[in-house]
């Protein structure tokens, strides 16, 4: 990949304690090495507590509170795993907003392993194919998405993997998505198969 297809592209990651700390800090490297602007931002205050396969992993800074984050301020969104952290954001309204508002204005977005659930909080799945940790496919179906087994999906301008195994494949497709930046066909009844890629 490029190194600097990302130059001037400013990406939120939302995320707070129980983010899977691989499946943050690797993409995040990713999108630095591309040139991105990576900023952290989080309900929790100051810091929050990353989980590490089986027990609790490093610190990583918030560089923004939740509170004060604006979609208006990035050209894309990413979110990281980990079973608690989308599980304890799908019930902030103002994490699940936020996540509305890039898909709102046609921003790619991507997400990996259990991050789909804030896509699912957010009522922006259906008629997609995406994909995901395979206990959270039920949850896609029922909202209406098109769930499916595979290390990377990409739907107009949505991208997503299923685990920590993924991550090199989600790392291009999402470089090259949000290299890509807003997606017009914003509405998805407007969209034909053709505009489906996988």
């Amino acid at each position: 990949m490029a190194r600097n297809d990302l130059n001037g592209k400013r990406v939120a990651i939302l995320a707070t304690d129980g983010v899977e700390q691989v499946e943050l800090t690797e993409p995040r490297r990713a999108l630095d090495a591309a040139g991105a602007t990576t900023i952290v931002v989080s309900p929790a205050a100051g810091k929050l507590k990353a989980w590490q396969h089986d027990h609790w992993g490093d610190e990583i800074p918030v560089d923004r509170p939740l509170s004060e984050a604006k979609p208006d301020d990035f050209d894309a969104l990413f979110l990281p795993g980990g079973v608690m952290n989308p599980d304890r954001l799908r019930t902030n309204k103002q994490a699940v907003q936020f996540v509305k508002a890039f898909f709102q204005v046609g921003k790619p977005v991507a997400a990996i392993c259990h991050g789909p659930w804030m896509l699912v909080e957010a009522d922006v799945v259906r008629n997609r194919s995406l994909t995901s940790w395979p206990s959270v496919q039920t949850d896609i179906r029922n909202a209406g998405g098109d769930w499916v087994d595979r290390d990377v999906v990409t739907d107009m301008g949505l991208v997503t993997s299923r685990k920590p195994d993924d991550i090199p494949a989600f790392n291009r497709k999402m470089i090259e998505e949000f290299a890509e930046g807003i997606h017009t066909a914003t509405k998805v009844e407007t969209r034909t198969t053709t505009e489906i890629r996988r």
